[in-house]
């Protein structure tokens, strides 16, 4: 029987006495499973993701992740690729230094040796090691996606966490980041957790799929969960 890599117990945030982000959230995550997590706007999915990473304290309930409190869990298993619209194109700094901050944890001025290598291996497992040297600021959406990929990748994790990776990305790039996930996956055995909008990627390559408007509303397989009835539940329509 496989582990659980992640174990959400009755998980409740609170922003403030008006605004509840996530509401008793319960579910476990087989260790290896591919999740997609959708939902509209609003629907705690960011909230979820950052409660995972230990960067929010539950108001009540618990996660845990490979049995440990989540804000225990030593960062060298996870990998998180966040927005590209998170990143300040404006900062002055080169592909490289990105994917060294996934070993330092912090920026890499003057960084080498070992780190620098693992660095430039995981840009070639991502067809990137041409955007070593430019900087973050002239790289595409798809480029930047890829880079960001690369820092997931460069500690081995065994959970990663993507937030849109796609968002913005033409379908060639889209269908390019997934192709480098489920590679990565397939030879590691790690967790994939998913956030996106759409519905046809969380249909083919999930294992299963968290319908999120708050609370949980269906955590199954892709064809249980996608349906007109629960779809219109999270969505409040269908289409």
């Amino acid at each position: 029987m496989k582990q659980f890599s992640v174990e959400v117990e009755h998980l409740t945030v609170a922003f403030s006495s008006s605004y509840v982000a996530l509401e008793d959230v319960t579910l476990k995550i087989k260790s290896g499973a591919f999740i997609s997590i959708l939902g509209p706007n609003g629907a705690g999915k960011s909230t979820f993701a950052k409660a995972l990473l230990g960067l929010i304290k539950p108001t009540s309930g618990s996660v845990r992740l490979f049995s440990q409190p989540a804000e225990k869990v030593n960062p060298i298993l996870i990998g998180y690729v966040p927005q590209v619209k998170t990143m300040d194109r404006r900062f002055p700094a080169r592909s490289i230094e990105l994917v060294l901050t996934g070993i330092t944890r912090r920026w890499p001025w003057g960084s080498g040796g070992s780190a620098y290598r693992k660095a430039c291996q995981a840009l070639e497992q991502v067809g990137a090691s041409h955007l070593a040297q430019k900087p973050l600021g002239t790289l595409s959406g798809g480029e930047l996606q890829r880079v960001y990929l690369a820092r997931s990748f460069v500690r081995n994790p065994r959970l990663i966490i993507l937030d849109e990776p796609a968002a913005g990305i033409d379908a060639v790039g889209e269908a390019d980041i997934y192709r480098l996930l489920e590679n990565y996956q397939k030879d590691s055995g790690a967790t994939v957790i998913l956030i996106t909008h759409d519905w046809q990627v969380a249909a083919h390559h999930s294992s299963k799929v968290l319908l999120l408007n708050r609370r949980r509303i269906c955590f199954d397989a892709p064809e249980k969960v996608l349906t007109e009835k629960h779809l219109g539940i999270a969505f409040g329509h269908i289409g």
